[in-house]
């Protein structure tokens, strides 16, 4: 039979370790975002880089046919979907996910509602490199509808990348760092689903954080420079595949121009 002491001791023991478990922080992937809500394709891009002279009229930046569109986030609520097709819209990314802990609660309105008024729809995902390796990033996402089907009318995932709504700019990850944590999340999207995802960043937090890297240049470019150019594009690429020219106008949320008509938009869902 154990001695008092000893049992006594192992209790102690049993306590501190109790103790220290409680106390021990909480690890980052698994902590709640303090306003997920806030975070959606641009939202940091305009904090940084500022949004130029404001709404841009469609008709300042229509060229020949092109498809127009929008995206949207919590920010938006539900969408009157069938006002933004009379209006002349075409397609419509949703942010769907944030980090590993945060779903967008409209995004079922949202991705669903556009494909129903007969747009083009897909999901996007604001990337927290500081909180998981992207590849788990990049699982979260296509759990929770980021997956992508062969049907015509759904979009190439996509990933937003920009400035850290929490802190280091660039999530305290080296150029290299930074570039291999985004490969990892395309290549794992590209295992999932079959299709490359879109990159959404800007040419100025790209230059910073990557050192302007060229090595996503597979992948198709969305990106955010406001007013009525597109402004200069990362390393690699020679043309982007969509650029979201301002953070307001005719549609809710942000203003999107495809480069190309519906033809080469159905093309761009098909991969």
């Amino acid at each position: 039979m154990e001695s008092k002491t000893r049992t006594g001791v192992r209790a102690l023991l049993a306590g501190a370790l109790l103790t220290a478990m409680l106390a021990a922080p909480t690890p980052a992937s698994a902590q709640p975002l303090a306003h997920p809500e806030d975070d959606y394709a641009g939202s940091q891009i305009a904090r940084h880089e500022g949004t130029g002279t404001g709404a841009a009229p469609l008709l300042d930046v229509r060229a020949n046919d092109d498809a127009m569109g929008l995206d949207v986030a919590s920010y938006q609520g539900n969408v009157d979907w069938a006002a933004v097709a009379r209006n002349g819209g075409s397609f419509a990314y949703s942010k769907a996910t944030e980090g590993v802990t945060y779903t967008n609660p409209y995004f079922g309105q949202q991705y669903n509602g556009s494909y129903s008024a007969g747009l083009a729809h897909g999901a996007y995902h604001f990337a927290l490199p500081d909180v998981s390796d992207g590849a788990t990033q990049a699982n979260y996402f296509v759990d929770h509808g980021g997956a992508w089907s062969r049907d015509g009318r759904t979009l190439p995932p996509a990933l937003d990348i920009e400035y850290n709504p929490y802190g280091d700019t660039c999530y305290k990850l080296t150029p290299d760092q930074m570039t291999a944590w985004i490969k990892a999340f395309s290549d794992q999207i590209w295992y999932r689903t079959g299709i490359a995802p879109a990159i959404y960043t800007s040419y100025t937090w790209w230059t910073k954080c990557t050192g302007n890297t060229n090595v996503m240049r597979g992948n198709p470019l969305w990106i955010p420079h406001y007013g009525t150019d597109v402004g200069t594009l990362p390393a690699g690429w020679t043309s982007q595949a969509i650029w979201q020219f301002a953070d307001k106008g005719t549609f809710p949320g942000d203003q999107n121009r495809f480069n190309g008509n519906a033809s080469r938009l159905r093309a761009f869902t098909l991969g």
